[in-house]
C-alpha cells in the first residue's frame, strides 16, 4: 500500500524537553535513604517531543515549534530533530528536565524544573510558522499549562493562527495547579478557536467539570468552533471522538504493556498523520490508537514506521 500524497504540514508546539525515566519503584523510600532500581532511560521528552519522534517515524510531514535551553542537553537534544532546531530560539537558562519513576501497576510519577519551556513565548511561535498556512495545515498545541508564558499569550496565539488559516488541534494536558473554575472560565474564550481537542479521559472531565464522558464532550463541543471534534483517549478502551451530530469508538488491541509515558502524544501523532494526509475521523482513530499501541509495548520506545503501520492492520488489506 503506498503512502498517500500530500501538501500539508503538521506543526507541534510545545514542550520539549529531557526526560530520565527510571523503573520500577514499588514503595516509596524513607529519607535519607536510597533505591535501586533496575532500569533507566535517558531520552527526549514533553508532549511536542514526543510527538515529534512518532511523526518522524512515520514519515509525516511536520516541524517541531519549541524553545531550547543552554546547557549541556541543548546540542544533544538539537540534534533529533535536524529538520527543526535550525530555527530553535535559544534561553539563557537550563534545559527542563522531568524524572520520572513508573511503578508496578505501570502508573508513572514526574518530578520536573521549569526551565527553558516556560520562557516560550508567543512571538518564539509565530517566527517559526509560515505567515499563510498551506491548505490541510494542522497546529497542534500541546503541553498548554507547562508553557507558562505561552500559556498566558493563548488568546493571541489561536486567533493569529486562525487568521493565517490553518486547523488547530489542542491537547492541553492536566494543569499542575488542577482544575478550577477559575481557569475553566480562563480558557471558555480560546475554545472558540480549536478544531480539536484531544484530552484523555481524566482531562476531558476536568476541563468541562462534567460527571460523564458524553455530557463533558458534548458542553466542550458547543463551545468551540464550527465542524470542531473532541477525542477522549481511553488507554486500554482505545479512542472516542464526539462531533457534532456524529460519534465514533475505536477499541485498542490487547498489548503487552511495558512504558505507558507519551502514550497520548504517540496517539496524537498517528491521529493526526491520517487528517494531513486527508483521511476521515474513523481512520484517524484508528490510526492513533494504532500507533500509541505500539510505543507503549515496546523497550527501548520504538514507534511504528508507514510500512509498520500497514502491518499492524491501520490500512484496509
Amino acid at each position: 500500500m503506498n503512502k498517500p500524497e500530500t501538501q500539508a504540514t503538521l506543526y507541534v508546539v510545545g514542550n520539549l524537553n529531557v526526560d530520565l525515566i527510571m523503573s520500577t519503584l514499588h514503595q516509596w523510600p524513607k529519607k535519607g535513604t536510597e533505591a535501586m532500581l533496575e532500569s533507566s532511560a535517558l531520552r527526549p521528552g514533553g508532549s511536542a517531543g514526543n510527538c515529534a519522534l512518532a511523526l518522524a517515524a512515520l514519515g509525516t510531514p511536520h516541524r517541531l515549534v519549541v524553545n531550547q535551553g543552554n546547557d549541556q542537553f541543548t546540542e544533544w537534544l538539537a540534534s533529533l530533530f535536524p529538520e527543526s532546531a535550525p530555527h530553535w530560539p535559544t534561553v539563557n537558562c537550563e534545559t527542563s528536565l522531568t524524572f520520572g519513576v513508573t511503578h508496578p501497576d505501570h502508573e508513572r510519577t514526574f518530578f520536573s524544573n521549569q526551565g527553558h519551556i516556560v520562557r516560550l513565548n508567543l512571538d518564539d511561535v509565530l517566527r517559526q510558522l509560515p505567515t499563510q498556512a498551506t491548505a490541510g495545515d494542522w497546529v497542534l498545541l500541546c503541553g498548554t499549562f507547562l508553557c507558562t508564558r505561552l500559556f498566558q499569550q493563548y488568546d493571541s496565539l489561536l486567533k493569529t493562527l486562525k487568521q493565517r488559516g490553518y486547523q488547530v488541534a489542542v491537547d492541553s494536558g492536566w494543569p499542575p495547579q488542577d482544575w478550577s473554575d477559575a481557569l475553566r472560565h480562563q480558557i471558555e474564550p480560546w475554545l472558540g478557536y480549536c478544531d480539536a481537542l484531544l484530552l484523555n479521559e481524566v482531562e476531558t472531565l476536568g476541563m468541562a467539570n462534567g460527571q460523564t464522558l458524553d455530557v463533558s464532550a458534548t458542553y466542550l463541543l458547543k463551545c468551540m468552533a464550527r465542524n470542531a471534534f473532541v477525542v477522549a483517549k481511553c488507554g486500554s478502551d482505545g479512542a472516542r471522538l464526539w462531533s457534532a451530530g456524529h460519534q465514533w469508538h475505536q477499541t485498542a488491541d490487547a498489548v503487552a504493556v511495558v512504558d505507558t509515558i507519551g502514550a497520548g502524544d504517540s496517539f496524537n501523532a498517528g491521529f493526526l498523520s491520517a487528517l494531513v494526509y486527508g483521511l476521515d475521523h474513523r481512520r484517524a482513530l484508528q490510526w492513533g490508537v494504532r500507533v500509541a499501541g505500539a510505543a507503549i509495548s515496546s523497550s527501548p520506545r520504538q514507534y511504528p514506521d508507514w510500512q509498520a503501520l500497514v502491518s499492524l492492520g491501520a490500512e484496509d488489506q
